[in-house]
């Protein structure tokens, strides 16, 4: 399945709960993404988000009925890193 990279934009700082990241993944099931982790910025405003999923359209799906901003959207082609070639 393809991966995205989802960059996402708060107006306040993101404050997660356990029942909150159930009911996001709930959702996500349901439109068929999964998300694989984030990196949360330092003032909790933005996050960067590996999700996989068939098509970005089920991304945006996913994040309207979270109430998740999607701003940016970049599907993944290949993964490189600084051990690949030990």
């Amino acid at each position: 399945m393809p991966r995205y990279v989802i960059e996402r934009d708060f107006a306040e700082q993101l404050n997660l709960t356990k029942d909150g990241v159930a009911g996001v993944n709930l959702i996500n099931d349901q439109e068929g993404v999964q998300w694989i982790f984030s990196f949360l910025s330092a003032d909790k405003k933005k996050t960067y988000c590996l999700y996989e999923a068939p098509n970005p359209e089920s991304i945006r799906a996913a994040a309207r009925k979270n109430n998740l901003p999607a701003g940016v959207i970049i599907e993944v082609g290949s993964e490189i890193g600084p051990n690949m070639f030990t």
